[in-house]
């Protein structure tokens, strides 16, 4: 017999029943002007900047905000006021709303005015007409962008990205385009030849235009003469009274890995140049802030002295005096002294940079400086003006390059590399080969010793994808050190404003599984200092593994090797993460319950990589993702359930990013992916019958189209989503055993599952772990249905208490596994029916560690050589257990779930 104390009328009084569907609302929200009158009740919104200080350099900055339900309308204007009762401007926009239509996240920005770091307030305001100009305007050909202090042209079609910048009657740069290299042939009959492609536009789009920002969106590909390869989507922002540009670049790899290597990408552009050749000058930053500073010409070191207000000048970056005004000795002789017209910094490794430079192509490369990581942040021009330029995560990403040619000419090229041409060709191919895995039966012993679900023609890097970020800022005159160096932490580091924690928790965003962190008990003083402990060796990890390179950079390793001291990087499925039990989702919960900026980095950096690498986004397999493994995509299993919006709805919301969202909107018919590409086909899972129908697991594969399918109601209005989604969650709760049924047959058109045979239960413990649970949580207040809440209830309650469970299935069934994990599913069920027992069992399930870390917290080993490569702190519990993400991930979204949850936490945890 059930035990099930929710009533139909305690439902409704907790949740609010709200209106079916939602307008579609205007895009720009109204913008205040100085003396607009608050909303009555609604509390501002405290910002502060991410990394704790008033930025050292600032070229605009976007965020978003979230708001309480039914506090704020859709049309209202916003006002930004700092301590002094300054107000800044602003442009907002509409991000998602709440389902009755209110606002639920707003996004804004701001141009190049910098606000201060303390006392900023953002509040909505009554609503006005929005001020909506711009400087972009058009022609047949061009899109012109003027941010007051650069003119940027945009080709509508074409091979370049950008015709060209004007600061002034100055032309600052021409010609920027996408320069592709690829390596064909076989390289043991050494028949090895390299092609080049330049961009070609295909389609541009201005995504938008407002007061403060516009974004400019190209799609377009990789051409030469009868082939096309790589396209590619780029996004370009410029900001009101802003000089910086920054470039969203994204590749989709469609090479035949087999036969293809990608051998050179980057971004190059022209720069004009004039003067004397000694007044052109050079400069890199390193990541420690350093700055290698020279001229295409050198005046210092020479035989004969120019004069010491000559040296001065150049090393400064000034203009020098007169050529007459040198020595005699030195100012005949000009033509003599070699002009150094090219250069190149090459970051071959995360620890390890060198800058070559030579006089001109054709001539011998000189070694100039050596060093650990640099900032990916180099200046080319002269007194008078140049340009700044940089790729983020430069020496993260490696094999990157900064390369400058035809310095000594009136116009250089700059080239940003993503992958520099003169590294080895990336290596995509699959790391072994069929190892006799050509049926299901051998697939799954392989499966069971290397944990590596293989099969033939899956382990294929065509359709994923890679995004980086890049800037170009026009200057006025060549920036001493300090300012360059400030330039290149902006561009590493760019600003963000973000809510408190406490304005997040307030507003309810991303449901009610976290709250600010708070060490007002011994207990919670506890459980803080172990969340800190396993996210900062994490980070240690990321560092002492060198977790770095272009493909990789932003993931973390699946489970550890304490007979080598080793992760498992070579061992199947144990190696590469790819989101297995919600690490993404483990990051952005402690960031929300943390607000530490190092949190928040992490989380960015795994969201760009899971959500670009670890997923298609072309051909067979899109837009499904792919599960753990040596390569990235090398796993057979495609499965929603790593592709999840889930996962990337954090980082959409708080920054507002363009493509983030494309990524959001490619889930949304996910699911009628699984059609073909099954993801339970080799355990005997069967494709129903109806051509338009898939066979869907209530958990993994279902708990990431709810995901998808909400946000898309959010974001956009779109009432079908809404009904889809309701149907989905109607249909699965009328299931003959709810969510322990498993999986029934789906049509992914209208949202409802078929009902499965009466018989048919199925109980799996990944079911919750991939953003069912947070998801779920957010359901039952979005779109209330008491069956649905009945029927997750019911999973949340019973899954960790097999004698309750037996009884309710008719069917006897042993413990569960990932017990610890599952304890903030308890701890949900106790928060909803305010049932103390079930809190206590939360808590016993927590600290018991059953299918998790037993022990807690573990301790730090260090090894040296030669017992080790190096020496490394290693991870040891007493009782020998491996250290595993899978566990770390699961332990920490339960713990700031019960924190969140349950006020009591018991004295002997």
């Amino acid at each position: 017999m059930r035990h099930f104390s929710f009533s139909r009328r305690r439902f409704l009084r907790d949740g609010t029943l709200l209106a079916l569907s939602a307008p579609l609302w205007s895009q720009a929200l109204a913008q205040p002007s100085r003396g607009d009158s608050a909303i009555h009740g609604v509390t501002p919104v405290s910002l502060r900047w991410l990394d704790g200080e008033v930025p050292a350099a600032f070229a605009g900055v976007t965020w978003g905000v979230p708001w309480p339900q039914g506090q704020v309308a859709s049309d209202s204007g916003f006002q930004l006021r700092d301590a002094q009762q300054r107000d800044y401007p602003l442009q907002s926009w509409v991000l998602a709303r709440w389902p009755d239509g209110s606002l639920k996240w707003s996004a804004h920005a701001l141009g190049g005015e910098q606000p201060p770091g303390i006392g900023l307030a953002l509040r909505p305001v009554s609503a006005i007409t929005a001020d909506l100009s711009h400087g972009v305007s058009e022609d047949d050909t061009d899109w012109t962008v003027d941010t007051g202090r650069i003119r940027c042209r945009i080709a509508r079609s074409g091979r370049y990205l950008i015709d060209d910048v004007w600061q002034g009657d100055r032309l600052a740069l021409t010609r920027a385009r996408l320069v592709l290299r690829v390596q064909q042939g076989d390289e043991e009959a050494d028949t090895l030849a390299r092609h080049t492609y330049h961009s070609q536009i295909d389609r541009v789009e201005v995504e938008q235009k407002g007061s403060q920002r516009t974004v400019i969106a190209l799609w377009g590909h990789h051409q030469q003469p009868g082939a096309n390869r790589i396209p590619f989507v780029i996004r370009l922002y410029a900001y009101a009274g802003s000089a910086s540009l920054r470039v969203v670049h994204t590749l989709i790899y469609d090479l035949d890995e087999a036969r293809q290597q990608l051998a050179g990408i980057g971004l190059a552009f022209d720069v004009p140049l004039a003067g004397e050749l000694h007044d052109r000058h050079v400069r890199f930053v390193s990541a420690d802030g350093g700055v290698f500073a020279e001229a295409v010409r050198g005046l210092s070191g020479l035989r004969r002295d120019p004069g010491a207000g000559a040296i001065a000048a150049q090393r400064n970056g000034n203009a020098t005096p007169p050529v007459a005004a040198f020595s005699p000795e030195v100012g005949k002789r000009l033509a003599y002294i070699p002009a150094f017209g090219c250069y190149r910094l090459t970051q071959h490794h995360p620890d390890g940079f060198q800058i070559h430079k030579r006089t001109s192509a054709g001539q011998g490369w000189v070694l100039a400086a050596t060093g650990g990581r640099a900032a990916g942040v180099g200046y080319l021009g002269t007194p008078q003006g140049g340009i700044a330029f940089g790729v983020r995560h430069f020496w993260q990403s490696y094999p990157a390059s900064l390369a400058l040619d035809d310095a000594h000419r009136d116009s250089a090229t700059v080239t940003l590399w993503l992958w520099y041409p003169w590294a080895e060709p990336m290596e995509m191919r699959g790391y072994h080969d069929v190892l006799g895995q050509e049926n299901t039966a051998e697939q799954l012993e392989g499966l069971a010793i290397t944990y590596e679900d293989y099969e033939p023609g899956f382990s294929t890097p065509q359709g994923i994808a890679r995004t980086s970020e890049l800037f170009i800022d026009v200057l006025s005159a060549t920036p001493d050190n300090a300012h360059l160096a400030r330039l290149a932490q902006r561009m590493q580091q760019p600003p963000l404003l973000v809510a408190l924690p406490e304005d997040l928790a307030r507003a309810r965003a991303f449901g009610p599984l976290w709250s600010p962190a708070r060490g007002d008990t011994p207990q919670r003083k506890q459980l803080e200092g172990q969340l800190a402990w396993y996210f900062e060796r994490y980070q240690q990890e990321v560092e002492q593994r060198k977790w770095y390179g272009f493909w990789d950079f932003g993931d973390v390793m699946h489970t550890y090797d304490s007979d080598r001291h080793v992760w498992r990087y070579d061992v199947g499925g144990y190696a590469w993460d790819n989101s297995e039990l919600s690490t993404d989702l483990w990051l952005w919960y402690y960031f929300l319950h943390s607000g530490r900026a190092d949190v928040f980095r992490m989380a960015e950096a795994m969201t760009r990589h899971t959500g670009e690498v670890d997923v298609y986004h072309q051909g067979r397999f899109s837009p499904l993702g792919s599960r753990h493994n040596v390569r990235h995509w090398g796993d057979s299993a495609k499965q929603l359930r790593i592709s999840t919006v889930a996962n990337r709805r954090f980082l959409y919301y708080l920054t507002a990013d363009e493509r983030i969202g494309e990524l959001l909107d490619e889930q949304v018919d996910g699911a009628q992916a699984l059609a073909t590409v099954l993801p339970g086909r080799k355990i005997g899972q069967v494709a129903p019958t109806d051509p338009h129908g898939v066979n869907l697991a209530f958990g993994t594969d279902w708990g990431a189209v709810a995901a998808a399918w909400l946000t898309a109601w959010e974001r956009h209005g779109d009432s079908a989503q809404r009904e889809r989604l309701l149907n989905s969650m109607q249909t699965l709760a009328r299931q003959p055993h709810g969510f322990f049924t498993g999986s029934a047959d789906f049509d992914p058109r209208s949202g409802r599952f078929q009902p499965a045979p009466a018989e048919q239960i199925g109980i799996s413990h990944l079911s919750a772990v991939f953003g069912l649970t947070e998801i779920c949580s957010e359901l039952l207040d979005l779109l209330p249905d008491p069956d649905f809440a009945r029927a997750w209830l019911d999973y949340c309650r019973l899954y960790n208490d097999p004698a309750a469970l037996s009884a309710f299935i008719g069917k006897r069934v042993k413990k569960n596994n990932l017990a610890q994990g599952h304890a903030r599913l308890t701890a949900f069920a106790a928060h909803r029916l305010d049932d103390a027992s079930l809190a206590q069992r939360a808590w016993r399930e927590f600290s018991g560690g059953d299918g998790g870390l037993v022990a807690a917290a573990g301790r730090l080993r260090h090894l040296t050589p030669p017992d080790v490569l190096a020496p490394i702190d290693e991870v040891a519990f007493d009782d020998g257990a491996p250290l595993s993400t899978n566990a770390v991930a699961q332990w920490g979204l339960a713990a700031i779930a019960l924190l969140a949850l349950l006020d009591e936490i018991p004295p002997s945890l």
